[in-house]
């Protein structure tokens, strides 16, 4: 072991102590530039964007550049793991693994700082993955443009999956997703005189069954896609019709052109509310992220060496509604995302996520061994 190495298991559970909001991360970059300043200078430079990392690892003697990424916001969950280093700020929490993904990223820059390859390494440390979006913005910062990777990489915790496991697949990975947000706007009135207004829970309730036709009667039944109302919001007293009523959801699609497809029908539907129910409507879309679309020929090649030579179980796996920022950083880059096994009892953005700590060494032996693998092989081709 490297004299002064990282203890990635201590990093992780400080993580997990401090989640914050998207493009919040304040502590959080703190905490990543205080590990890094334990580095030797010499071999890395670092440069933050807003409230992000991204450090470049020197080569001996560099063609490429190659990328790796780990996002670093939490949720807005109330943690209810029980463990000792649960949350310390209440209602937030470590729900999707980022504080894994980070940790594991600090691995990465460790070793490859002790044991230089041939090609730069830039690794990334994104904020505000969980929204508004910050994967886009970063991407298009004059910070990421001069160390803009030639290919890049990403993982995300899968508590499904055993520990020792990766799953992955060529193409899709992730859906294209929007958020949803629609407020209808009528005339409120006494309980006792529904015929003198217009009652938006009444509309609302109307348009929260119609958009569940979006999918099952709108795309071809081969393809697929999701529109969730998770929150809806009409009223303010049990004797007083509603004058405004709010839908929050999300809409999700494999497909770039399904998910335009399913919003001009949801704007159709919500065109017929208005004049139905003679109301106003307006219609959010949120965050947009773009689908996780994994090049085909570099996942092959990292499917074949991990099952070969990396010490995992690879499986192959079927495309998610999850939604990923990483995506764009694949929209202009080569590049591949994988799920990594974590074995947690309950799943992403639960209150009782938790995944298995092991999972942090064998992401960093997986990943390490196998960019330098790569480097290594493409230099001699």
């Amino acid at each position: 072991m490297t004299p002064g190495a990282l203890d990635l298991q201590a990093i992780r559970r400080d993580l997990h102590r401090i989640p914050e909001p998207g493009f919040q991360e304040f502590e959080t970059q703190r905490y990543i530039l205080n590990v890094l300043a334990r580095l030797p200078a010499s071999r890395i430079e670092v440069k933050t964007w807003r409230t992000g990392v991204l450090v470049r690892i020197k080569g001996t003697a560099p063609r490429r550049v190659v990328g790796y990424r780990a996002d670093m916001d939490g949720l807005p969950v109330e943690e209810a793991t029980g463990l000792a280093f649960r949350s310390v700020r209440p209602g937030y929490m470590h729900a999707c693994g980022h504080d894994v993904h980070m940790t594991v990223a600090l691995g990465v820059v460790e070793h490859f700082v002790h044991h230089p390859v041939r090609d730069d390494l830039v690794v990334v440390f994104q904020p505000a993955e969980e929204g508004p979006g910050g994967a886009r913005p970063m991407r298009d910062s004059p910070e990421f443009s001069r160390w803009k990777p030639d290919w890049m990489v990403a993982l995300h915790v899968a508590p499904e999956y055993p520990v020792g496991a990766v799953a992955l697949r060529e193409g899709t990975l992730f859906a294209g997703t929007s958020e949803l947000f629609i407020d209808l706007i009528g005339q409120g009135g006494h309980a006792a005189f529904p015929h003198r207004a217009k009652d938006m829970a009444v509309a609302a309730a109307h348009l929260l069954v119609q958009l569940q036709t979006v999918v099952a009667r709108n795309l071809n039944p081969l393809d697929a896609g999701v529109v969730t109302i998770g929150r809806m919001e009409a009223g303010t007293k049990q004797n007083i019709i509603a004058e405004r009523a709010r839908l929050e959801g999300t809409i999700r699609a494999l497909s770039t052109e399904s998910l335009s497809q399913m919003k001009e029908r949801i704007e159709a539907l919500v065109r017929g509310i208005e004049e139905g129910f003679s109301c106003r409507a307006t219609i959010d879309y949120g965050a947009n992220y773009q689908q996780v679309y994994n090049t085909p020929d570099l996942t092959r090649e990292f499917m074949d060496w991990a099952a070969r030579e990396g010490g995992v179980k690879v499986i192959p796996c079927e495309p998610a509604m999850t939604g990923e920022d990483f995506g764009y950083f694949l929209e202009t880059i080569p590049g591949f995302m994988f799920w990594l096994g974590v074995d947690s009892p309950e799943g992403l953005h639960s209150a009782g996520m938790n995944p298995d700590e092991r999972a942090i060494d064998i992401a960093v032996s997986l990943l390490t061994r196998y960019f330098t693998w790569k480097i290594e092989r493409d230099a001699a081709v």
